[in-house]
């Protein structure tokens, strides 16, 4: 379930004010690319059921800005959002562009992702249901088997520790520790994270993440055992796949916008 900001707490995110001082500069060409980058995101990851409700959230750091970050506001779903939808947060909890705050876990997690590992850039978490279901069973959730799944071999992490919702900074510094050196991180009973240097990288991974858990569930589901690939060949594998991923991701992000320019172009309002 989503879960709204408790209005009387403090460093949690703030309306923006019109007098807020030293309002910074967000009406670049940058900025702008970076809105409609992730607002075809969202439309596209509710196309393919990677939401769930009005509860999960991505978020990127503002280019130019490294103390802010874009978000969903709270209380609206993935397929309705548009890039003047999204808000821009710095770590303090003062919502300094937009109009509404983020869900509380929003905020929490990936205000101190985004200030603990300046290497995540981008930040995706979904509920998605193939790899929350892998997320939840004992294990590795990954087995290596399919293709797909060693685009992912050795950049992953699981957070064992689940500790119910994160709404304070404690719960949010402690799940960027658990993150490690992964970009990919099961968060065992909860979901997983994306974390990646751009948004196009972040849902080239989402994607083929929630590809590679599905086939592997399905594979599951026969009873039959599962075999994975030797680790020889997984690693020369993911070396190749590795070489084109930052520009077969453009590509891939770049695909999504003709598709929902063409169908529902109002994502960049």
């Amino acid at each position: 379930m989503a879960h709204a900001l408790p209005n009387a707490a403090t460093d949690t995110p703030q309306a923006a004010t019109p007098d807020r001082p030293n309002t910074p500069d967000l009406a670049t060409d940058a900025i702008r690319t970076a809105r409609e980058d992730l607002a075809a995101c969202f439309r596209m990851a509710a196309r393919n059921g990677f939401e769930e409700g009005i509860c999960n959230h991505f978020s990127a750091v503002v280019p130019g800005h490294d103390d802010l970050f874009i978000v969903n506001p709270y209380g609206k779903a993935f397929r309705e959002l548009t890039a003047s939808d999204l808000v821009i947060c710095d770590f303090h909890g003062n919502v300094v562009d937009g109009t509404g705050t983020p869900e509380a876990t929003a905020f929490y997690i990936h205000a101190e992702i985004h200030k603990r590992l300046p290497r995540a850039r981008v930040a995706f978490h979904t509920h998605m249901p193939y790899a929350t279901a892998l997320s939840m069973t004992e294990g590795d959730p990954l087995i290596w088997a399919g293709q797909t799944a060693l685009k992912f071999y050795g950049r992953t992490a699981v957070d064992e520790n689940y500790n119910g919702l994160a709404l304070d900074h404690a719960e949010g510094a402690r799940i960027a520790e658990a993150v490690g050196e992964a970009d990919i991180v099961f968060m065992k009973h909860h979901g997983v994270m994306v974390l990646a240097p751009t948004i196009a990288e972040a849902w080239d991974d989402l994607y083929y993440l929630e590809r590679a858990a599905e086939v592997q569930v399905l594979a599951m589901s026969t009873g039959r055992k599962v075999l994975p690939v030797a680790p020889d060949v997984a690693q020369a594998t993911y070396d190749q796949i590795r070489e084109e991923d930052a520009s077969s991701a453009k590509l891939h992000l770049a695909a999504i916008r003709r598709q929902l320019d063409a169908e529902e172009p109002q994502y960049r309002h």
